[in-house]
């Protein structure tokens, strides 16, 4: 009697207690990983208080040296770099830079000269088409700037770049727009920042799918900084000396 009581108990009832200790343990990894990371922890830190870590900050429009290929874009602390993972499988296409200030205030400029595209349905998106890579002349490159709408997916991109532009020339300094809140989604905002991402071109002269990360550039030799999210494995990225541009 007791051994056909015994094994229909550990069936219905301790299995099931496993299966969610094993999903629950899993969840709890899944939420450090993607979350308790040097990068994430300070990324936390500035949004909290950015004030007390202005030596975190790049300026827009500065270079780290003379011959330092790109303006940097906008003003505001480098916290995610290309090639991090938020969650596994994932790999970050681009750089995001937080502001110390609200949705809507802090400027976003041309890195580079180019011709700016913006298609019809992008609120928070333009890209910029640079013909010649300056540091391989026989590519041509494509500039992606992001999140410059607020939660409601209202645009802070400048009214010279209005949805359908296409080809425009800008030079680099060019004011774009704001950073923004946006995250594609009406009503569920990010933290405010510049989402920006080097994407390849597809030899057809236009842009592959900057979503993936095998279609856009690490980003660190275009701006003299330690960009790839594989080879720095927490600190912040910042200029010795920065150069203003002229």
């Amino acid at each position: 009697m007791k051994s056909t009581i015994k094994t229909p108990f550990l069936k219905w009832f301790l299995l099931p207690l496993v299966i969610i200790f094993t999903v629950s343990a899993g969840f709890f990894i899944y939420q450090l990983f993607i979350r308790i990371t040097p990068r994430t922890r300070r990324v936390i830190t500035w949004i909290r208080n950015p004030q007390t870590h202005q030596d975190w900050s790049t300026e827009a429009l500065s270079r780290c040296r003379e011959s330092t290929p790109f303006l940097f874009p906008t003003a505001g602390y480098i916290g995610f770099l290309w090639n991090d993972s938020f969650r596994p499988g994932h790999r970050h296409q681009g750089i995001d830079i937080f502001t110390s200030e609200s949705s809507g205030e802090t400027p976003v400029y041309a890195s580079f000269d180019g011709y700016l595209t913006r298609l019809p349905d992008w609120k928070s998106s333009l890209i910029i088409r640079v013909p010649r890579d300056p540091l391989h002349p026989q590519n041509q490159i494509w500039l992606y700037y992001t999140h410059l709408a607020n939660i409601e997916g209202y645009s802070y991109i400048v009214d010279d770049f209005p949805a359908g532009v296409s080809d425009l020339f800008v030079k680099e300094g060019t004011l774009l727009g704001f950073q923004g809140n946006f995250s594609g989604t009406i009503g569920k905002p990010v933290g405010v920042h510049l989402h920006f991402s080097i994407v390849m071109d597809n030899g057809k002269n236009n842009f592959l799918n900057e979503l993936n990360i095998q279609n856009t550039l690490d980003p660190s030799l275009y701006f003299d900084l330690p960009l790839n999210g594989k080879t720095n494995h927490g600190d912040s990225p910042v200029c010795q000396n920065q150069d203003s541009s002229p």
